[in-house]
C-alpha cells in the first residue's frame, strides 16, 4: 500500500484494511485511531448524530494538513493505514472530557454530538487520559426518527440486519467514510472537504440493501474483532460521485 494518506485505495486491494482473513497488513505494527464521543448524563446526543459526527470527525482528520505530508500526524497516519483501519469508540464526561479535550486531536461538533478524534496510537499504547475512559455505555437512541437521507449528499447505509451499539456502528461509520474519501479524487475531497464534509448516516431499508451491496460502492466488511462476526458487512458508504454513471 502507498505510504501516502491521501492517496485512493482501489477496492479491490487484496489485502484490505477491513478483510477479515490474515494478510501483510496483519504483520505490520498495529494502530488504532482513538475517537471520544462525549455523554453527559443529563444530556446525552442522540444515536444519528453520534454516528454523523464521528464519520465527519474521521474525514476531518484525514483531511488535516498534519496529517499529510511533513505534518505533525503524517507518520502516525501511514503507519496506521499500512496496518488494519482500527477505530476504537469511547466515552467521556465532564472531568474526562476536559482531560481528553487536552490532548493533541481535534474536535467535531453536530447538532449536539462532540467526538474528538486524535492521531493514531499504538494498539497497546494509548495516552493514560484515554486508556482509562469506558468502551462500554455508548447506547444512544433517536429520540426521533431521523429525516430521510438527502439523496444528493453522501448517504452512509447501515446494514438493517446487524444490532451494534452506538459505539460500534459509530466505528463502522468511520471506516464508511474513510473508503469514500479514498476513491474521490483530488479534486472531489477538496470540494467535500470545502463543503463541511455534509453526510448523513442512515439504516437501509432491508429491501434496498443487497441492491446497496452490489452497487460497486464501498462497502464495509468488518474484521470481527468486536460484537459481529467477521466478513459481515456493516456498511455501504454511498457518495454521488461514486455512484454508477461517475
Amino acid at each position: 500500500m502507498s505510504n501516502d494518506p491521501t492517496a485512493p485505495v482501489p477496492a479491490s486491494v487484496p489485502d484490505s484494511p477491513f478483510r477479515p482473513e490474515p494478510g501483510e497488513r496483519d504483520l505490520a505494527p498495529q494502530f488504532v485511531l482513538p475517537l471520544v464521543v462525549r455523554i453527559e448524563r443529563a444530556a446525552p446526543p442522540a444515536r444519528t448524530d453520534a454516528l454523523e459526527t464521528a464519520a465527519r470527525a474521521v474525514l476531518v482528520m484525514l483531511g488535516d494538513e498534519r496529517s499529510t505530508g511533513d505534518g505533525e500526524w503524517a507518520r502516525a497516519m501511514r503507519d496506521w493505514q499500512d496496518a488494519r483501519i482500527r477505530k476504537v469508540v469511547r466515552r467521556a464526561r465532564g472531568a474526562e472530557w476536559r482531560r481528553a479535550e487536552a490532548l493533541p486531536g481535534v474536535t467535531i461538533t453536530g447538532k449536539a454530538a462532540e467526538v474528538r478524534v486524535f492521531p493514531p496510537v499504538p494498539l497497546d499504547g494509548w495516552p493514560k487520559d484515554l486508556a482509562r475512559l469506558q468502551v462500554s455505555g455508548t447506547d444512544l437512541d433517536d429520540p426521533e426518527p431521523p429525516a430521510e437521507a438527502d439523496p444528493t449528499a453522501p448517504v452512509l447505509w447501515m446494514n438493517p440486519e446487524l444490532d451494534m451499539s452506538a459505539g460500534k456502528a459509530m466505528a463502522q461509520a468511520g471506516h464508511g467514510a474513510q473508503l469514500a474519501w479514498w476513491e474521490l479524487s483530488d479534486g472531489e475531497r477538496t470540494a467535500w472537504r470545502d463543503a463541511g464534509f455534509p453526510l448523513s448516516v442512515r439504516t437501509a431499508d432491508p429491501s434496498r440493501w443487497e441492491g446497496l451491496t452490489t452497487a460497486g460502492l464501498p462497502v464495509v466488511r468488518d474484521a470481527g474483532f468486536t460484537e459481529i462476526a467477521p466478513g459481515s458487512c456493516t456498511v455501504v458508504a454511498d457518495h454521488p460521485a461514486l455512484r454508477d454513471g461517475r
